[in-house]
């Protein structure tokens, strides 16, 4: 995971009978339950009161590309 200023690249490995957009609604979700539980005036500052903007990007990654897909991730820190 890497965590830019305005997104977040997260690298899973999941079983094929799940669902990514569900996958992605769990995320978002418990992330923003947790931390408007520990910051509550948080939500205040959003617009709308919303963390997350509902859209979202997903790549699958095959044996062959994890590597370069990893690499990737751990180079956005650096820019």
């Amino acid at each position: 995971m890497e965590v830019m200023p305005d997104h977040v690249h997260i690298l899973v490995d999941c079983k094929p009978q799940f669902y990514p957009s569900d996958m992605i609604k769990i995320i978002k979700g418990n992330t923003a339950r947790w931390l408007f539980q520990y910051y509550p005036k948080l939500k205040d500052s959003l617009w709308g009161g919303h963390l997350w903007n509902p859209s979202y990007c997903i790549v699958t990654v095959s044996d062959r590309s994890l590597a370069k897909v990893e690499e990737y991730i751990r180079s956005q820190k650096e820019r």
